[in-house]
């Protein structure tokens, strides 16, 4: 109840009407996959049964009228997909990887630009999506991405300014220079989900186009890594570094918030499973969002 109140903000009234429509009984009586709503749910219902949202989102019947690839047993093909939000896409993504790591041995690891590997690792993803906050923490972090906020910010102690972009953790990085302390957990937080997104998401840009040595050395000043760890660190390929980053800037939001709610509670959890997390969201990007041409989610520019 608790994460499908937290699903229900994010969600439209036509998103809704949508999944009430598709979890409905169908008319010849046949029981759908999940527990059926009742006979006259429809947004509204669900609004008041928040509940039943995460069941729901997992729905094949519900994939299928996001997605209007047909029969979603088969490979991807692309139909008349319904108009819905870019939320209840990436949500629906999620717990469809959900199902389809239930009953995979192994899955693809990324090696090099458009390199890819067997890697018996299934199970330990089915562990990370078995946790509905961690599904819907997931599909908060694509959705985040479907907007990028750029701008200046004045730096500390001077009358200079710096452009800041949303993609480049090198720039966002810098933001600690000219934020109060109270605001720096934001910060954190949010180079911990550019880490992410960059890794799981576009892997072949962040190999690509990876940092050289002087932003290098700018990022492990900036999640406070050790000396003593600086030259291991600068010298691994971009989606680990990315990866040690990440963990560490989602930990250091933790550490430094001066509230400590659930939500925050998941950034943590997911900072020791970053690699995890990095892995489904590669399933996720591979099998989904770019099978087809997709209008949400932009590669960062080189």
């Amino acid at each position: 109840a608790v994460v499908g109140r937290e699903y229900l903000a994010h969600l439209t009234d036509a998103d809704l009407a949508l999944l009430a429509a598709a979890g409905a009984p169908a008319p010849d009586g046949t029981p759908g996959t999940v527990p059926v709503l009742p006979a006259d749910a429809d947004a509204g219902w669900l609004r008041g049964n928040p509940a039943a949202l995460p069941d729901l989102l997992g729905d094949p019947r519900v994939f299928e009228a996001v997605f209007g690839w047909g029969d979603s047993s088969g490979p991807p093909r692309p139909g008349q997909a319904a108009p819905v939000s870019p939320f209840l896409t990436f949500a629906v993504a999620v717990h469809r990887s959900a199902t389809e790591l239930a009953s995979m041995g192994h899955v693809a690891e990324r090696t090099g630009p458009r390199q890819r590997v067997p890697l018996f690792d299934a199970p330990a993803l089915r562990e990370f999506l078995g946790s509905p906050a961690r599904k819907l923490f997931l599909a908060e972090l694509l959705a985040s991405f479907t907007r990028v906020t750029s701008g200046r910010y004045r730096v500390r102690g001077g009358g200079r300014t710096r452009r800041f972009s949303e993609l480049d953790p090198v720039r966002l990085a810098g933001l600690l220079d000219g934020v109060p302390d109270a605001e720096r957990p934001g910060v954190y937080r949010r180079l911990g989900d550019v880490s992410l997104f960059l890794a799981g998401v576009f892997p072949d840009h962040a190999t690509l186009y990876g940092v050289g040595p002087v932003a290098v050395a700018r990022l492990l000043r900036a999640a406070q890594v050790p000396a003593a760890e600086y030259e291991r660190l600068s010298t691994v390929p971009a989606i680990e570094l990315l990866e040690q980053l990440g963990a560490r800037w989602y930990r250091a939001a933790y550490g430094l918030a001066p509230v400590r709610t659930a939500r925050l509670d998941v950034v943590a959890d997911v900072a020791g499973r970053f690699q995890q997390a990095r892995r489904v969201l590669n399933h996720i990007a591979d099998r989904y969002l770019f099978a087809t041409d997709h209008p949400w989610l932009a590669p960062p520019t080189p």
